[in-house]
């Protein structure tokens, strides 16, 4: 046999056991290219100028690459592993070291740069589907082409080809390291073979339990007014980020091995082949890849948890809008608001108008706050904020000597609570006028030019208002005082009005507001998040999954002794499968479910940071995320099927 039919013949067997690294390097280096394709698109320029999205999109594809190549020299230690024998027998038959390194370089380019070949093909008939979905997501008006770029292929050659010489270098290492008589042990060597466990697991195990839960409980107090400095709450952040790492760390080392053998012990020594097959192989497995585990949980949780903040965003893109601008159109000029005004009137166009006279006042809310968070830059005495009378507003009344807020930001209310009720004082340039507040209320009634910040709106009485009128201080008295909210009665004819909106001929330098138009801005900025995230999320997946399945491949092939020894002793193929399918459930499972527990406690500890609406956009992100994770546990399945029937 001539050495250029043992390549042949040795990539045939790869690619035959080996087809899903493959397909996952294929699918990386298509990602890779797409993603890249976008950034030398001209189409991209108003994302990339207009949200400034240049540097978030480099940005991305370098952590990009960083995760790719952190899957491929994964995935070539498996694979170089389970050929150690196979590089041992080289040897043995006379090869040397260097003669056998050629043959695996050889071997790696063929397979490598084909799948790079079709990785480029492939991301080249997907990109304008990519380009469509970023389109979609920011809301751009854009026409998506199919154009092959040569700048994108050249940095994806570069960067693939610089990740083939890191795979060489790991390869030759891996060679020149090895004895033959270490060679035909590495396999049997690479997993923890212990079958008993100790106390050491025992404490191990509590304190990896505990550690999470710990890490848990206190994410859940990050923002509550426990901490009450920056410091003592980065110092939580990091307690928390070590705690639940450590804590997985140590649950992959004992506490799986714990658990499963309590569960064990209950069944009394009566375990069916199902038993053996699935709680046996996973009390000792997993805690001898605890770190690899760690590192996919870890990750993983991180991946859905960004992959949720960022679809928070969008998903209240919207509503944020409405908070903002609170009527289809504000306008802060009364002689701005006649020439649109009549704009409207002019093409039929049917409206409501609302206006509400705003003053600004120092308001003394010290007696109302929480403990408000120290080393927060913000005098927690005095609040500058906009004030309004009752009469402007349906759903609240106050008396005389009563003041409500409304429309105070949620994030903010972490930070300084309010109480439900107190004393206030309202502040004009001399008078004190002193008043009893009666609580908060949702609803956002002024623009955002005059409510900036996140702080409330303060409603009084018209007694108040006129009080506070004939003294108010002119040095904090924005350039408006009024407020016009102007709402389309028709939601079809909004379009044309946005359109006369911007015809129409403004003369005041204050601003005015199309609520439309802020909610299209906010989803092009969370939309690009998203779909970065998006981005990267799916390749750690693809990634993460795969590695999973490769372990998979190893251990099937190591235990198809034992099941050549059960089918002799009659068990069907369906018997063994079904302790198979435990197995795999347990195997991609109790990953997933920590990274999915990992991500909750973190997204519902500072969600309200990111939009108005948590339980829907996460539950959609952690569903869509376990639909394709258990791809690979079904995959995982059909490859054990296989090795069974050929075990006889």
């Amino acid at each position: 046999m001539t050495i250029n039919h043992l390549i042949l013949q040795n990539l045939k067997k790869n690619l035959k056991n080996y087809y899903l690294y493959v397909f996952a390097l294929m699918f990386s280096v298509a990602l890779y290219f797409a993603f890249v394709t976008l950034q030398y698109d001209p189409a991209m320029d108003d994302v990339q100028e207009g949200i400034k999205g240049a540097a978030a999109m480099k940005a991305a594809s370098v952590l990009l690459v960083v995760i790719v190549t952190t899957f491929l020299l994964y995935a070539n230690n498996i694979f170089i592993k389970r050929r150690s024998k196979e590089i041992g027998l080289f040897q043995m038959i006379g090869m040397t070291k260097g003669k056998v390194f050629r043959i695996l370089s050889v071997e790696n380019l063929i397979l490598y740069f084909a799948s790079l070949t079709g990785g480029v093909f492939i991301g080249f008939v997907i990109s304008k589907f990519v380009t469509m979905i970023l389109f979609k997501l920011t809301g751009l008006d854009r026409i998506a082409t199919l154009s092959f770029s040569v700048p994108a292929l050249v940095q994806t050659v570069i960067v693939f080809t610089l990740i083939y010489g890191l795979i060489l270098l790991a390869n030759y290492l891996f060679v020149k390291q090895q004895t033959i008589l270490s060679l035909f042990h590495v396999t049997s060597s690479s997993e923890d073979r212990v079958k008993k466990v100790s106390l050491f697991d025992i404490i191990i195990g509590s304190l990896g339990i505990v550690s999470i839960l710990v890490g848990y409980f206190v994410s859940s107090k990050l923002f509550g007014g426990t901490f009450t400095s920056m410091e003592t709450l980065f110092i939580a952040m990091i307690f928390i980020l070590g705690s639940v790492i450590i804590g997985t760390y140590f649950f992959y080392k004992g506490s799986v091995t714990f658990l499963f053998n309590l569960i064990r012990k209950k069944k009394n020594g009566h375990l069916a082949v199902r038993d053996v097959l699935s709680l046996s192989s996973i009390m000792f497995r997993m805690k001898s890849n605890a770190l690899i585990l760690t590192i996919i949980t870890t990750i993983s949780g991180l991946a859905i948890g960004l992959l949720s903040l960022s679809y928070i965003s969008y998903y209240s893109a919207e509503k944020t809008a409405e908070h903002y601008v609170p009527s289809d159109f504000t306008l802060t000029d009364m002689e701005d608001a006649a020439y649109f005004k009549e704009a409207l009137d002019a093409h039929g166009i049917a409206y409501n108008e609302t206006v509400i006279d705003v003053l600004i006042a120092e308001v003394y809310v010290k007696d109302i706050l929480e403990e408000p968070l120290d080393g927060v830059d913000f005098d927690s005495d005095i609040m500058i904020l906009p004030v309004i009378r009752d009469t402007a507003v349906e759903s609240v009344n106050v008396a005389p000597e009563e003041a409500a807020f409304t429309g105070y930001n949620d994030m903010m209310q972490q930070f300084m609570s309010l109480k439900d009720s107190g004393f206030i004082e309202l502040r004009g340039k001399q008078k004190v006028i002193p008043q009893n507040y009666i609580g908060l209320h949702s609803e956002y009634l002024v623009s955002t030019y005059f409510s900036s910040g996140g702080l409330p709106l303060a409603i009084v009485n018209e007694t108040t208002f006129s009080q506070l009128q004939d003294d108010i201080d002119p040095e904090i008295q924005l350039n408006s005082s009024v407020h016009i909210g102007i709402d389309i009665k028709d939601a079809g004819q909004l379009e044309e009005a946005i359109t006369l909106f911007h015809e129409t001929p403004f003369t005041s330098e204050t601003p005015q507001y199309a609520q439309f138009e802020m909610s299209q801005s906010q989803k092009q900025i969370f939309g690009l998040a998203m779909f970065i995230v998006g981005f990267l999320g799916l390749t750690f997946l693809i990634t993460s999954g795969c590695i999973l399945y490769f372990k998979q491949m190893d251990e099937s092939e190591e235990e198809k002794g034992s099941y050549t020894i059960l089918r002799k002793l009659g068990f069907t193929q369906g018997d063994l499968l079904k302790g198979i399918r435990v197995k795999q459930v347990f195997n991609f499972g109790i990953p997933l479910l920590l990274g999915l527990s990992h991500s909750y406690f973190a997204v519902k500890s500072g969600w309200f940071f990111f939009g108005t609406e948590l339980w829907t956009p996460m539950i959609m992100v952690m569903l869509l995320y376990t639909a394709l994770y258990s791809i690979f546990a079904i995959l995982s399945v059909l490859y054990y099927k296989k090795v069974i029937k050929d075990a006889l």
